[in-house]
């Protein structure tokens, strides 16, 4: 892409659009996956409407310019990062909340919101937006549409994909699609809100979402258990969930992470623990026999404490510091690498296990926390990035994390989505018979293949 190119860009948009300061571009260039690579971007793009959205790519798709599609950039697979004279194109920008329908209970909204924006918008409606990844103060719905994020409220009410009614899709050739519908049912035709949804920007640019929402949840109780060790605290989420509770959240923390949060937060918790479960019921009345009962289950599996607390503040405080793991990783000096395997629940005890064994074998540190009540654990591996040798164990380590989730019947991604970090590795998930489907499909809605190149799909042997 040319400095000619870049000026017929921009005199197809409106002022203030196209950037190729030297600067802006490295700035904009990737992600919070540090590690994986970034190329040399050409131009940046910030439309606000669709119409730019789709002026942008036809002409793209006429001058086969790679076009990486960007929201907050608080990814961590390196799916936003920068290719060789791509464009960038960034939706923050268009980040508009459209409507909220109070009695659809529905809300439509630009790709560019924050998450955390439209949840506190119609929570002053009475209404409740439940995705909540730990990046929603500063993620956008079109990120989390993207990747199918998920949050710490998944265990009981889904990830992203099932709140996503409808979509407004610019194809690669700038034709504009709708998919969906703000209906509670439909299913005339093929499923193509859900096939753009974890996409990642490959098959289309996602320019408007309608959500689902539900009724405000009432205020949760919370309560945090602490046990010698991770495998128990693994047990009790098995027990717990399979006596059939479903409490709002249940998050795991080890004994590394809790450390690191403390760092940055006072939060009081008693030394000598490996693992930590926070428990969450928004329940109502019944919160509280929940709690009970999580309460004797986590003592039947050897918790040295655990407390209830009855204030909802103290509650909140407890769950915003679940919410700084990822800050308290950028504490800690080190690069990292997180990782996003799922696994069925009764596997967890030999996935926190193998994570040990994992750490010991390649001499590196691993950090582990997540959603332990669907299964989505995000062991994070730390290392000096400077000592080469140290960063080959790492990475080492990093596909030996990838492979146990998959021996234990797991996925290598339940919420981060692929990216450029995991390609390889969907490769060994999916049969032959899926991947040449995904391609497929890839190669009839970007037949020149400019939408985020290089990204999910595994190159052909």
């Amino acid at each position: 892409m040319t400095t000619a190119d870049v000026r017929a860009l921009r005199e197809l948009l409106p002022d203030g659009r196209v950037f190729d300061d030297a600067d802006v571009l490295e700035a904009h260039s990737r992600d919070r996956a540090g590690f994986c690579p970034a190329g040399a971007p050409a131009a940046l793009v910030r439309p606000r409407s669709t119409d730019e959205v789709a002026t942008t790519l036809a002409w793209a798709h006429r001058n086969r310019v790679p076009v990486v599609p960007q929201g907050a950039r608080s990814g961590l697979s390196g799916a936003a990062n920068a290719v060789d004279g791509c464009v960038l194109l960034s939706l923050e920008k268009m980040d508009r909340i459209l409507d909220i329908d109070v009695s659809e209970q529905v809300a439509v909204v630009q790709p560019g919101v924050v998450n955390g924006v439209l949840a506190a918008k119609v929570a002053e409606h009475g209404l409740f937006y439940p995705p909540d990844p730990g990046s929603r103060s500063v993620s956008t719905i079109g990120g989390n549409v993207a990747t199918n994020a998920g949050g710490m409220c998944c265990v009981k009410y889904g990830v992203t994909g099932d709140f996503v009614r409808g979509l407004e899709v610019v194809l690669a050739d700038g034709r504009v699609m709708r998919t969906g519908r703000r209906t509670a049912k439909g299913v005339a035709g093929y499923d193509l809100t859900h096939l753009i949804v974890g996409s990642e920007g490959t098959l289309g640019v996602v320019t408007e979402v309608t959500v689902a929402l539900r009724p405000a949840a009432a205020q949760p109780l919370t309560a945090v258990a602490f046990f010698p060790t991770i495998a128990d605290a693994a047990r009790t989420v098995d027990g717990y969930l399979g006596q059939g509770y479903r409490p709002s959240v249940l998050e795991f923390m080890d004994r590394p992470t809790v450390n690191a949060v403390q760092k940055i937060a006072d939060l009081g918790f008693p030394d000598g623990m490996e693992g930590m479960l926070l428990v969450q019921s928004d329940r109502g009345d019944a919160a509280p026999a929940d709690l009970a009962a999580f309460e004797e289950v986590a003592r039947t599996h050897r918790a040295s404490e655990v407390v209830v607390a009855d204030d909802p503040a103290e509650g909140e405080l407890l769950m915003a510091a679940r919410r700084l793991v990822g800050d308290a990783h950028e504490q800690l000096g080190l690069t990292v690498m997180v990782d996003d395997v799922c696994v069925p629940r009764r596997r967890l005890v030999d996935l926190v296990e193998g994570l040990a064994r994992i750490a010991d074998q390649y001499q590196v540190q691993v950090l582990c926390a997540g959603h332990a009540g669907d299964g989505n654990m995000h062991p994070v591996v730390a290392f000096d990035s400077g000592d080469e040798a140290e960063t080959a164990r790492a990475h080492q380590a990093f596909d030996a994390i990838m492979a146990l989730g998959l021996e234990l019947g797991g996925t290598i991604t339940g919420e981060h989505g692929v990216g450029h970090l995991k390609r390889r590795w969907l490769g060994e998930e999916l049969d032959e018979a899926a991947l040449s489907t995904q391609r497929a499909i890839k190669a009839a809605l970007d037949p020149h293949g400019i939408l985020n190149p290089g990204r999910v799909l595994p190159d052909l042997p």
